[in-house]
């Protein structure tokens, strides 16, 4: 069975289907989904999905770009909903600068990203990170806050195997979806090689991100099968010992 660790089926490309389609996962292998919160109002949307369907859970938090209306109030409200044992993590957070080159917005996301940070200490739950172009300061924010004691991912990992090291020396899992099947994803094929299995998570990102063959439709769980058999390429193991192996890794990490 397949551990889906980051999938954003509240989005609205998924308005028509999203019932059936999150309905049939478990029967095509896909046991377990954890949905991930970007924007505000999608906090509530991924806990009323994981009240609905046994096998989704939910994380709860704000993406670095999505920050407009971010307050104390989102927070004690997330603060509540860490409490329902269906809540696994906290996320996505972290930098974005791709799109942001104001150094007064990147303050105020090292802002957030910390705020965040600090209540999954205070809930006892890992964190889901998102880092773009945000490197050096996503890595200096976590040691100043030792995240070395806040377990975590970091999800739709798209940095050097070096610093994947650095990551996976302070505990951090590395989120793995369909860009390690793209033809140009060199640098994250070397990653996965170079990371141990027992420190790789199993994550599409859906509706983004879809893999080879799909690339550039509309991502689901179902294309998990190709990101294994990749990682099962990249590491001369059995696509069955991949799944195996992440379902472990995801369970340990979200308490599941």
């Amino acid at each position: 069975m397949i551990f889906e660790t980051h999938a954003h089926y509240d989005d609205e490309r998924f308005a028509e289907d999203r019932g059936e389609l999150l309905a049939q996962l478990p029967s095509l292998g896909i046991g377990k989904v954890i949905n991930v919160a970007s924007t505000i109002p999608s906090i509530e949307e991924c806990v009323e999905l994981a009240r609905t369907y046994d096998h989704v859970y939910a994380a709860v938090g704000v993406h670095p770009s999505e920050l407009e209306g971010m307050s104390d109030a989102v927070i004690e409200n997330m603060r509540e909903l860490v409490t329902w044992d269906k809540t696994v993590a906290i996320g996505e957070i972290g930098l974005d600068y791709y799109w942001e080159k104001d150094e007064a917005v990147q303050k105020i996301q090292r802002e957030w990203f910390t705020r965040q940070m600090e209540l999954a200490r205070e809930a006892g739950l890992p964190v889901i990170i998102h880092s773009r172009d945000a490197a050096e300061d996503t890595l200096t924010l976590m040691k100043d806050i030792h995240a070395e004691n806040i377990p975590g991912v970091i999800h739709c990992y798209s940095y050097s195997p070096e610093l994947a090291r650095e990551y996976v020396k302070m505990g951090y899992y590395i989120g793995v979806g369909g860009v390690v099947t793209f033809k140009n994803a060199k640098k994250l094929v070397q990653t996965v090689a170079e990371t141990p299995m027992e420190r790789i998570l199993l994550e599409t990102d859906s509706p983004y991100l879809a893999p080879e063959p799909h690339r550039g439709h509309r991502n689901d769980s179902r294309e998990l099968v190709y990101v294994v058999e990749k990682i099962a390429e990249i590491k001369g193991i059995t696509p069955e010992e991949v799944e195996d192996i992440t379902w472990d890794n995801a369970c340990r990490l979200f308490q599941v």
